[in-house]
């Protein structure tokens, strides 16, 4: 199994390629910059990287096609492309708090806002569109149920000449699940526990064999939160904070695997009360102090969903990522927050030479 870097949206574009120079060298096989609308861009703040690295992938995690038209989309990927030499990839998916920055309200697979939008079937477009691209056959108009390209683009793209990105869905979705099986490069999954690997391994399965051809690298990938360092105090503390995405990225109907069903109602209810939600609160206030919650409930999130602890807890977190690999992911998309090339260094030194 493979480590993927995941890094925080608030770097500077020279930061992140002074990590991208020291996961290259770790043997890290890619980098992804984390998409949110008001901090840099994914895309241009990988350009640096690009410029200073030959191996390792970039790319940018996650884009909405309700944000950027694919059409753009593909022109953006292809130059990256093209600046790192063919080592692109891009992860779509619904949008999540970007489309709520744009008023959007997104549910039971329709996003509300100006017009109304079927999630699953603007990602498959949006594949549709990028996929057509890459390959330099994109010279034709594109007729879709959403997305309409009406001026045909003789020359194809045919300036992008090296080898094409990878294309990846990303959700934990079952649908978009095997949407991604049977139509992407690869998925990348968000915070899917163990008790949840098995349901999810179902789906992307049952996309694949959709398929006429397999590819020859499918990835399976997991971004997966990692707040280990020397001072365990500052582990938890950051853990708990984060612990609003945590929970808030999962399906509700996936908290019934590790929580009992009164414990799933306090996060589901949290995360349902808008400035009242002690999760939220937490992560405003950057101290990590989750009022009103059980402390029992707090540590079992943390333990399930993230890896927290000092350095004498790293045995315990590469026997659950042998475990991932044995389910059959081919990646774990390590989330950095706080400190990004500490972490990277202890990732480095400490899990990769066992993992691969």
């Amino acid at each position: 199994m493979d480590i993927e870097i995941i890094l925080e949206p608030d770097l500077h574009p020279n930061q992140v390629a002074e990590i991208a120079v020291e996961a290259e060298n770790y043997g890290v096989r890619a980098l992804w910059s984390s998409n949110y609308h008001q901090q840099w861009d994914a895309f241009l703040s990988l350009v640096p990287a690009a410029q200073k690295t030959s191996k390792i992938l970039l790319g940018p995690l996650a884009i909405s096609p309700f944000e950027m038209h694919p059409l753009k989309m593909a022109n953006a990927l292809l130059t990256l492309n093209e600046l790192s030499n063919g080592r692109a990839m891009l992860a779509i998916g619904a949008g999540g708090g970007t489309l709520g920055s744009m008023k959007y309200s997104c549910e039971n697979d329709t996003c509300y806002g100006l017009k109304p939008f079927r999630i699953i079937r603007a990602v498959r477009e949006a594949l549709e569109i990028l996929k057509s691209a890459s390959d330099k056959k994109f010279n034709l108009k594109y007729e879709g149920e959403i997305f309409n390209i009406t001026r045909p683009y003789m020359q194809g793209f045919t300036w992008a000449q090296s080898n094409p990105p990878k294309i990846y869905t990303c959700s934990t979705e079952p649908q978009m699940l095997r949407l991604g099986g049977e139509y992407a490069d690869g998925l990348q999954m968000s915070d899917v526990a163990l008790p949840m690997l098995e349901e999810a391994m179902t789906n992307i399965q049952a996309g694949l064999e959709k398929r006429e051809d397999l590819p020859e690298d499918f990835r399976i990938s997991n971004f997966w939160a990692w707040h280990i360092k020397k001072d365990k105090e500052a582990s938890l503390k950051e853990a708990r904070r984060e612990l609003v995405f945590r929970g808030s990225l999962l399906p509700p109907f996936s908290l019934h695997h590790f929580l009992r069903e009164e414990e799933a109602k306090i996060v589901i209810d949290n995360f349902n009360a808008g400035a009242n939600n002690e999760f939220a609160k937490a992560y405003i206030s950057r101290s990590g102090i989750i009022e009103n919650v059980p402390e029992s409930l707090v540590s079992k999130l943390v333990a399930d969903l993230s890896s927290a602890g000092d350095l004498d807890d790293i045995e315990r977190e590469l026997e659950r990522f042998k475990l991932f690999k044995e389910a059959g992911m081919t990646d774990l998309a390590i989330r950095l927050f706080d400190e990004p090339m500490e972490g990277l260094k202890i990732i480095g030194e400490k899990v990769l030479p066992v993992l691969q």
